[in-house]
């Protein structure tokens, strides 16, 4: 493990954005015509790419550009708890950040983010440790912050390899199993295809690691010549990955031209991309589909055309019980929210609501509310969205 140098502390940088009110377009619930929720904006950020809530129901949001919020339940008031050495060109930032099963204990909390050396670009795993800010009051009542929330420690405990060259499908994304025991970390296949297929790369593959960031034990793919952190293999620009109370691992990717998927994933198996696909390539070369090659697992759910998966959580049904252990996706190019319906390990199309922006980043509230980021590209602003029921 690395210590990572180039974290700065927030007071030391950019202390004139710490405590700032966070720009909110609205505050009251906004009535969505043909829509089952209302809408209320909560804060604006600059392309933020995703959020987790903390125990006490504020909040840490990451941007594309390097920078982690902690914000406020009310998304009034934010603070810059660290920022990152990120390359952000393209598809890359600061990506995802998820908090530690142990959290309460260990403060630890995990993120990923694209990075570029002299060997290319790829995308990290880190893990720091979240103080928090306190105040100090003298005898007579006058209070001041002696200490500013702050992410330290920051380690990287894993890279994706190989770095190449090139700006997109980074994925990175992060879930913990549910039993804590073991990281599920997502890397894409850098618009390079082959490395899908090649086990000796992490490029394409749902990784299984422990929360220290070392290849799991016991990874099946491991006897069979794979990189030992290997899972699963044959996926393309992985986006959304969660756990529901079954403990099934869903995940979605964006497909080429056309073919976006939900996958259910299982061990050591092949999803067949870049040689099976219900889509085509960008030049117009055929890929074959899924059903020619019954050796390849297939997807659960296709989309074409594509909806540009952004985001992915299981849904518990505690504010909208009609939609327990559902699938909820944000949806960039189709600038909406996607539900799939899922029966055990079945799952087929549900509802797709359109949300006139690009929708990052899908998580689900202390209290059961769905929150969404717009990603703050092609015309979104970057809002915060905290969906409750319409009735």
């Amino acid at each position: 493990m690395r210590k990572l140098r180039m974290i700065l502390p927030a007071a030391a940088l950019l202390a004139a954005c710490n405590s700032q009110s966070g720009a909110v377009a609205q505050d009251t619930p906004t009535p969505a015509a043909g829509l089952p929720f209302k809408v209320t904006p909560v804060a604006d950020f600059e392309s933020p790419w995703a959020m987790t809530f903390l125990p006490d129901g504020s909040m840490l949001v990451t941007e594309k550009l390097g920078r982690l919020l902690h914000v406020s339940a009310d998304g009034k008031q934010r603070q810059t708890v660290a920022t990152f050495p990120v390359d952000s060109a393209g598809q890359g930032g600061l990506m995802d950040v998820v908090l530690a099963p142990d959290f309460a204990q260990s403060r630890h909390v995990y993120l990923s983010y694209s990075t570029a050396d002299e060997g290319g670009k790829g995308v990290v795993l880190v893990r720091g440790q979240l103080h928090d800010g306190n105040d100090v009051c003298s005898t007579n009542n006058e209070c001041w912050r002696e200490r500013e929330p702050e992410l330290t420690g920051v380690t990287e405990l894993f890279r994706a390899t190989p770095f190449v060259s090139g700006n997109g499908h980074y994925s990175g994304r992060i879930a913990f199993s549910p039993d804590g025991k073991y990281l599920f970390f997502t890397n894409g296949e850098r618009q390079k295809f082959d490395p899908a297929q090649d086990p000796k790369a992490t490029l394409g593959k749902v990784l299984r690691l422990t929360p220290d960031g070392k290849p799991a034990p016991g990874n099946p793919l491991a006897t069979q010549g794979f990189h030992p952190a290997a899972w699963s293999y044959g996926h393309r620009n992985l986006l959304g990955i969660a756990f529901d109370s079954a403990g099934n691992l869903w995940e979605q990717e964006m497909g080429p031209k056309g073919g976006d998927e939900v996958n259910l994933i299982l061990p050591a198996k092949n999803y067949g991309y870049p040689i099976v696909s219900d889509g085509d390539h960008y030049d117009g070369r055929p890929i074959p589909d899924h059903d020619t090659r019954p050796e390849f697992e297939k997807y659960k759910v296709m989309w074409n055309p594509v909806i540009s998966p952004g985001g992915l959580i299981v849904y518990s049904g505690r504010m909208f019980p009609q939609w327990k252990g559902d699938l909820f996706i944000g949806g960039l190019s189709s600038q909406s929210l996607v539900r799939v319906d899922v029966n055990g390990t079945d799952a087929r199309k549900g509802d797709q609501w359109p949300m006139g922006a690009r929708i990052r980043e899908v998580e689900e509230g202390p209290d059961g509310a769905i929150f969404v980021l717009e990603d703050g590209d092609d015309g979104s602003q970057g809002r915060l969205l905290r969906l409750t029921p319409a009735g």
